[in-house]
């Protein structure tokens, strides 16, 4: 199963309906920290097997979605608990950085 790709505001509230962990992934084909971020992200969703919902918006395609969320830059990754936004890294982190704000909020 692959990361989903969400281009409109409807499927994008639907998707944060999920309870837990969801990573949201504003990125653009164009931008080359976002393709290095891309198997990181992918490697991720293996290893969480499900249990983190991750998603992948094209910012360019969905500027609205991108333009509610204030961003300025990418990749922007924006982690949501339970719908609701929590935290925020601007630009290309290590895997670790992620693993370490999914693991907490994956115990609350």
């Amino acid at each position: 199963m692959s990361i989903k790709r969400l281009s409109t505001p409807v499927e994008f509230q639907q998707e944060l309906r999920h309870q837990g962990v969801t990573l949201v992934d504003f990125d653009a084909p164009w931008c080359p920290p976002c393709k290095v971020l891309g198997p990181i992200l992918e490697q991720l969703h293996e290893d969480y097997n499900g249990d983190v919902n991750l998603i992948k918006v094209n910012c360019d395609e969905s500027p609205e979605l991108a333009s509610t969320y204030g961003i300025m830059s990418m990749p922007t990754v924006i982690f949501f608990h339970d719908g609701e936004p929590v935290e925020k890294l601007i630009g290309l982190r290590p895997r670790e950085a992620y693993d370490r704000i999914i693991e907490k909020y994956r115990v609350i």
